[in-house]
């Protein structure tokens, strides 16, 4: 098995391209992300069809396959930062050329949709990648909480240390104990929908992230049963659950799902789609410690 490859970490006037391979995403919004960018001395550079629309994408699928697949491999990009979630994704990532990620690795950023990224880049090159805000979240401000996050993940080498919140809707959730493994994993919905595809990825000894929106109970409890039945967390030694955002009374679902698993859970983590929240590396080592309400990842980067 390949090991993991980690990117250097964002310099000063390094290039960041912004592509849009999920959903549409509106002009302003890049502008917001163009600026805050700036501000920390990269180089963003857009990609042609970033402002595109076609239906609920973000361009066809032959023009969001393009952008994404031309950032990854163009040697002075240092990383690809997806403008937005949404859906589409999954149409196109199965013809993503992946080889060039393992010839020059570099930061690819997003949540949400890009999930399916994530899992693709994880099963097939071994990258270490970030679940973080997308571009078009940098319009909270560079000062907010979520730019913060991000901007230490992509330019710092240093661990990432995530408190339990007890103002987060999933906070209850909680089974005592620590796990150590590889955090995989990211939007519970992708997740679900990615079971027997080539990139759903081996969880044995991995501490799962879990996060959603506008999900009703109901549809999250039949996510977490389609994974239990399915199998695919056989093996986990940890659960990370992040903000389920817009899904009402969801822990008790959570709990009643999960802790039959007899595995350290720990929920309330502001990692997910809330006003404000936090980004994580996907693919390092971490330490999930359910006493004491911590979630430690060590760096998606490497000198």
């Amino acid at each position: 098995m390949r090991g993991m490859i980690r990117p250097s970490p964002l310099r000063p006037g390094d290039a960041v391209a912004l592509v849009s391979p999920s959903g549409p995403v509106p002009a302003d919004r890049v502008d917001a992300a163009i600026a805050v960018i700036t501000s920390w001395g990269l180089v963003p550079r857009v990609y042609p069809h970033v402002l595109e629309r076609h239906g609920y994408f973000g361009g066809t699928d032959h023009q969001r396959r393009g952008d994404l697949s031309d950032a990854l491999r163009d040697p002075q990009i240092r990383a690809v930062w997806c403008t937005r979630g949404g859906y589409g994704m999954q149409r196109i990532v199965d013809e993503l050329d992946l080889t060039a990620v393992i010839a020059d690795p570099k930061l690819v950023i997003g949540f949400s949709d890009i999930t399916a990224l994530h899992l693709a880049l994880w099963r097939q090159a071994r990258l270490a990648t970030i679940h973080g805000a997308v571009a078009a979240q940098l319009d909270k401000g560079a000062s907010s909480v979520t730019a913060l996050g991000v901007k230490r993940v992509l330019m710092t080498c240093e661990p990432v240390r995530i408190e339990a919140d007890p103002a987060e809707g999933t906070h209850s959730v909680r089974v005592a104990g620590r796990a150590d493994g590889h955090l995989l994993g990211g939007n519970l919905s992708l997740l679900a929908a990615s079971v027997g595809t080539p990139d759903f990825p081996d969880l044995s000894g991995a501490i799962l992230l879990i996060e959603d929106v506008d999900e009703a109970p109901y549809r999250v409890d039949r996510m977490l049963t389609h994974l239990l039945r399915a199998g695919v967390l056989q093996g986990l030694a940890g659960v990370a659950i992040g903000q389920f955002t817009n899904c009402g009374e969801v822990a008790g679902v959570i709990a009643e799902r999960l802790a039959p698993l007899g595995l350290p859970l720990l929920g309330g983590l502001p990692i997910g789609h809330g006003d404000q929240h936090l980004a994580v590396p996907l693919g390092t080592s971490a330490t999930l410690d359910a006493d004491a309400g911590t979630l430690l990842v060590a760096p998606a980067t490497a000198e």
